[in-house]
């Protein structure tokens, strides 16, 4: 397996003096993600959590939506010309009833850590059609929960305790228990991490869950969201305005800059509770 953390010996400039010492990074690697054999995308991630990582991804990519969808997911050995198993490439079998995702050259799957949707092939491509209808989901949450998420995400996050330098994704109930927390170099990655979790765990639909980013609402956490039927989304910063209307379209609730007890209300604030 690969190493969540590497060290590097660095010169570190201070007032009080220079001086040179050993710095933890957190661990960026590529990850090869095939599919029944074939080479479906390659994704700059922190390793850990690959095979939760693969699984949730295919849920965004709207290929599976059960455990029993996927066969088998493994390492591939002698992935490199000496035969070595660099753990760094999966395959993936899909079921025999399940329809795999079609590979064509009309979709560019290479994804780089800060950007999950850069290469699709158009703003069409990543609007999947949605097998659960979050928008009817009846889940009610307290804004004064909501506003203790940030916290009770951060201190999950042991690698950035060490780094500082990962997002992370969590799952919480409406009364703001965490069930799974997910850290990754790639803020797309740590919630394909957590809703693969969920799919291994036969959990989804994520009927009347919250998700906890650390950074921004893109347009892609969004849908990641919806596409596992998750109802409320918060982030500690911005969404941006794709992020906005996809929320608004597919009836989800989409809170920015949680911060202490303020937050912004983008989309879907009926379900905020006690206001």
């Amino acid at each position: 397996m690969g190493r969540v953390t590497v060290q590097r010996r660095i010169l570190r400039l201070r007032e009080t003096g220079d001086s040179r010492r050993m710095d933890v990074l957190a661990a960026e690697e590529p990850l090869e993600i095939r599919l029944n054999g074939a080479p479906l995308t390659v994704t700059m991630r922190t390793p850990g959590d690959d095979f939760d990582l693969a699984a949730g991804f295919l849920v965004s990519e709207g290929a599976v939506g059960a455990a029993g969808d996927i066969e088998s997911i493994r390492y591939c050995a002698g992935a490199t010309e000496d035969v070595r198993n660099t753990y760094n490439v999966l395959d993936v079998r899909l079921s025999p009833w399940v329809t795999p995702i079609a590979t064509s050259l009309e979709r560019n799957f290479y994804t780089t850590s800060s950007c999950g949707v850069c290469g699709k092939a158009s703003l069409d491509a990543v609007r999947t059609v949605a097998r659960w209808e979050v928008a009817s989901d009846p889940v009610k949450m307290d804004p004064s929960v909501i506003s203790e998420l940030p916290d009770r995400l951060r201190a999950a996050q042991r690698v950035f305790d060490r780094t500082g330098g990962l997002h992370a994704a969590g799952l919480f109930t409406p009364g703001g228990n965490p069930l799974c927390v997910r850290e990754d170099v790639g803020r797309h990655n740590a919630v394909d991490k957590l809703v693969g979790w969920a799919l291994r765990e036969g959990m989804l639909p994520l009927s009347s869950m919250a998700l906890m980013v650390s950074g921004r609402a893109s347009f892609e956490l969004v849908q990641k969201a919806v596409m596992a039927g998750i109802p409320v989304l918060a982030a500690v910063s911005a969404p941006s305005s794709l992020a906005v209307e996809l929320a608004a379209e597919s009836g989800l609730t989409l809170l920015g800059f949680v911060r202490g007890n303020s937050m912004n209300v983008y989309t879907g604030e009926a379900r905020l509770d006690a206001r």
